[in-house]
C-alpha cells in the first residue's frame, strides 16, 4: 500500500511539474504572438505608405502615348 501511495504522489509530482512547465511555455507563446502580430501591423503600416508613396509617384508620370 505505501508503494502504491509513492508511485502515486512521484506521479502527481510530474504531473505538476508538466503543468507548470506548460504555463511557462504558454506565457511564452502568448509573448511572441504579441510580438508576432505588433510586427505584422507594423509592416501593414509600412506596406501602405508604400503603396501610397508609389501611386503618388505614378501619377507624376507622363503618360504614355499609343503609337500607331
Amino acid at each position: 500500500m505505501l508503494n502504491e501511495l509513492n508511485a502515486l504522489e512521484s506521479k502527481v509530482a510530474q504531473v505538476v511539474s508538466l503543468c507548470r512547465t506548460l504555463r511557462a511555455e504558454n506565457a511564452q507563446l502568448r509573448q511572441q504572438l504579441s510580438t508576432v502580430e505588433s510586427d505584422r501591423g507594423n509592416l501593414a503600416q509600412r506596406m501602405e505608405s508604400a503603396r501610397g508613396r508609389l501611386e503618388h509617384l505614378a501619377q507624376q508620370l507622363p503618360e504614355a502615348k499609343a503609337a500607331v
